[in-house]
């Protein structure tokens, strides 16, 4: 039969010299058959003569596995095994149990107390030392996945650190530039200083928004990814959350001749949300809405009570529209997707609005037809 190709790989890299095994036997001469076979096989040995000593040498010497006799006159293998699996700093070096007992129920009773495997008195050499191999393997094979994971873990954290560090040192001075340039954009007739350094001043406008807009969203979902964005719960009136930011995306749409059309309910709508969540998902789906729609149209958002458990907001569009079959994924699967004007955008926005409103334990939604534009609603738990 063949080798599996992995466990080759494994053997070739394992160092037996790097491993560490207790030998425990009260019978002399089984201690030092097994001492002699072992360490021709280039393993470190220790060994002990009773239960009490192999507790004691479990926990100064940290062996990687230990051949454990069944019957000592102090404590027996199958105590001793219970008392190593619950301490936390023995619990998780194998065990093998030497043992000339055959009886099932002892066999039972010895993987219930912790046994790895079981070696039967008298036991052949080359089993023994098959056996032995087989579990250093797995030792060795735990120690490699542990630091796989603590590489990964590492650097995750490093890349979450570096994406907030980016997201929260640039986002400040670049608001600073999308503001200038907003105001630099509306307020300069085109006429004054020419169509060309026009349309430079207003690319570089839109590509602020976007800048900022990308920014922000990464250092939002940075946090949230690393747990460090608490969700503050409160009660508030959608009639003053809404019409703010609407009003914060004028300015953004007159750039593109596009007029923003809101539609309150004429009463108040009181929800339990998260402020700040709250507006960064409506603030992503006027941005999209902007960045999708042609000049001189029309995006209108519409607010209302869905049922009696959820609010409605939503952002409709007269834009290119969404593809079938991109519906489904598009909440989370972070693509990049281009404007009428040939913004970018990364796709991260849309996963954040799916993430945020979950957290607020509301959902998002989108309706869409290629060529005609797309509807983006977030449901928000009302006030009970």
């Amino acid at each position: 039969m063949t080798e599996n190709p992995r466990s080759e790989g494994l053997d070739s890299v394992i160092v037996k010299s790097d491993f560490k095994i207790l030998i425990v036997d009260d019978v002399v001469s089984n201690v030092l058959l097994l001492k002699i076979l072992l360490t021709n096989e280039k393993y470190q040995v220790c060994t002990a003569n009773g239960g009490n000593m192999c507790i004691e040498m479990a926990k100064s010497e940290k062996p990687d596995l230990i051949l454990l006799d069944v019957m000592m006159p102090d404590i027996n293998g199958f105590d001793t095994a219970t008392i190593l699996k619950k301490d936390p700093a023995t619990a998780e070096i194998p065990i093998i149990f030497l043992t000339a007992l055959n009886n099932p129920s002892d066999l039972v009773h010895g993987f219930q107390v912790g046994a790895s495997d079981f070696l039967t008195k008298p036991f052949n050499k080359e089993e023994l030392v098959v056996r032995v191999f087989h579990q250093i393997k797995l030792v060795a094979a735990t120690r490699i996945i542990e630091k796989q994971n603590a590489d990964l873990r590492a650097t995750i954290n490093n890349r979450d650190k570096m994406y907030s560090v980016i997201a929260h040192d640039l986002r400040s001075p670049m608001a600073s530039i999308r503001m200038v340039l907003n105001l630099v954009v509306n307020a300069v007739p085109k006429d004054i200083i020419g169509p060309e350094l026009f349309e430079l001043l207003d690319k570089a406008n839109k590509e602020s928004e976007e800048c900022h807009d990308l920014l922000d969203n990464l250092l939002k979902w940075t946090k949230s990814q690393t747990g460090r964005l608490n969700v503050v719960l409160q009660d508030l009136d959608l009639n003053d959350i809404v019409p703010g930011v609407v009003e914060i995306f004028e300015m953004i749409a007159l750039t593109k001749k596009i007029k923003l059309e809101y539609k309150g309910t004429g009463s108040p709508v009181v929800v339990r949300a998260d402020n700040d969540m709250l507006k960064t998902v409506v603030r992503n789906f006027l941005s999209n809405a902007i960045k999708f729609s042609p000049e001189e149209s029309t995006i209108e958002i519409l607010m209302s009570q869905q049922d009696d458990d959820f609010a409605k907001i939503s952002v409709r569009d007269h834009g290119v529209g969404i593809a079938p079959e991109r519906l489904d994924s598009i909440f989370h699967k972070g693509e990049t997707t281009y404007g009428t004007d040939g913004e970018e955008g990364s796709g991260l926005g849309l996963q954040l609005c799916a993430d945020f409103s979950r957290k607020q334990g509301g959902d998002v939604m989108v309706e869409s037809v290629l060529g005609e534009g797309s509807t983006f609603s977030v449901l928000v738990p009302l006030k009970k």
